[in-house]
């Protein structure tokens, strides 16, 4: 992380507590009293009026600093307050919504700012005297850069996907190590009921976020990238920000297990379904480990020439078939397996199944559906695939740019409606 004026800031201190919107000091208007001869008197005992106990700072960004980024928060310190707010206007003196950032640090507006605008902070800080103190900052922000980082979700709003799903986020240029971690202070997952997750880098331009457990069925997930006008390294900036908002299905969990030869299928945690099945020959070994469904194809053609040669190789029409690794392991249907399903292993690597259970595996499964192997005779590599629940919790954490801080136990009372209450989770 570096330490910049025009970048995001980390200044100490407890948090703070916000007010709606910016409070005005109330002035006590009083007429004043005359003498009988018309002569104003003068108050005994008269004086200056004291200074508000509570005082406000802004550090970034500075008075009349110019070129600020259009993703810039506005930090501040405050001293003897009970309630803070912070308010920011443009030139036509129109506000610009915000909020505090998850890290408690930074009040951050909604979106990104307009390029080549003036803005004026205002942070109000209150005391228990009751009299406010402000502070404020005129800025201008910077031109629109000509380098921008476009930044893309995998997942597009309203999409229904299994509880295994990780959300992907990629960027069109590799972001920096020294970048990431304010990239990541700008990323936040909401999910109702609250469940506990964290981001992992998987490379310079793609991260990933996952619960510590799988999804709970049927829960409302939304994330943002406020990446709009973001510093990303070396003169390049984000063009925009990001909002998706998906929802997980039900809890469908696919488990094979070599020693027995059958796949056992979870619905919400019962089972309701026992499918036999033929994995890879002692050649060409199926992968143990935990995979998600990546993608579903109805019809398709394995060509393997390529891979395994004229004499190995083979071209064959798939029905039903959906893709767990990017090496080319599939669940799919095999009629000419499956005398051996059950029994024997006689694939080149993926999970043979009749025709009749592809189908309804087919339809009784969606893209994000895990799916665990064991004992076979190869260990699936992280990285082949959306393998992030192949890792344990804690070298999935690993991966996070900032450091990793559980979250206070969530508020389980129930809403009105019974649901409970969602928590943004950096």
């Amino acid at each position: 992380m570096r330490a910049s004026q025009h970048q995001l800031n980390r200044p100490g201190g407890r948090r703070r507590v916000f007010a709606a919107g910016l409070l005005a000091a109330a002035l006590a208007l009083t007429s004043a009293c005359t003498d009988g001869g018309g002569k104003p008197s003068s108050w005994q005992g008269g004086g200056e009026s004291a200074a508000p106990k509570a005082a406000a700072t802004i550090s970034e960004p500075a008075a009349d600093a110019k070129d600020v980024p259009a993703s810039t928060g506005i930090t501040f310190t405050t001293k003897d307050a009970v309630e803070t707010a912070v308010e920011l206007k443009d030139a036509a003196g129109k506000a610009v919504e915000g909020a505090l950032s998850a890290d408690g640090k930074t009040w951050l507006p909604t979106g990104a700012l307009a390029y080549g605008t003036s803005y004026t902070a205002t942070v109000t800080a209150t005391g228990d005297d009751g009299r406010p103190a402000t502070a404020t900052s005129t800025f201008t922000t910077m031109a629109k850069p000509t380098n921008q980082v476009r930044v893309s979700s995998f997942l597009g709003d309203n999409q229904v996907v299994g509880v295994g799903m990780p959300l992907i986020v990629k960027f069109s240029r590799g972001i920096p190590e020294d970048y990431r971690d304010d990239v990541q202070r700008r990323m936040t997952v909401t999910s109702t009921p609250a469940q506990e997750g964290i981001w992992h880098w998987v490379s310079p331009t793609e991260i990933r976020y996952r619960p510590k457990e799988f999804w709970k069925a049927d829960s409302k997930v939304s994330y943002r990238i406020q990446a709009g006008g973001l510093p990303l390294g070396e003169g390049w900036y984000g063009r925009a920000d990001l909002n998706v908002g998906i929802k997980i299905g039900p809890s469908v969990i696919m488990t094979v297990d070599n020693k027995t030869k059958k796949m056992t299928v979870t619905r919400n945690g019962s089972v309701i379904k026992t499918i036999p099945v033929s994995l890879g020959k002692k050649s060409t070994p199926s992968s143990s480990g935990t995979m998600v469904v990546i993608e579903k194809l109805r019809k398709t053609v394995f060509d393997t020439f390529e891979e395994l040669g004229p004499e190995e190789g083979y071209r064959t029409k798939i029905d039903f078939a959906q893709r767990l690794t990017w090496g080319g392991e599939f669940i799919h249907a095999a009629p000419w397996s499956e005398g051996q399903q059950g029994s024997v292993n006689v694939s080149h690597g993926c999970v043979n199944v009749s025709m009749a259970n592809g189908e309804w595996l087919f339809k009784n499964t969606q893209v994000g559906d895990p799916i665990t192997v064991k004992g076979t005779e190869r260990k699936l590599q992280n990285g082949n695939g959306w393998t992030d629940w192949n890792m344990s919790w804690a070298q999935y954490v690993k991966g996070s740019a900032l450091p990793y801080e559980p979250p206070a136990d969530p508020d389980t009372s129930p809403t009105p409606d019974g649901a409970t209450a969602p928590t943004p989770t950096p």
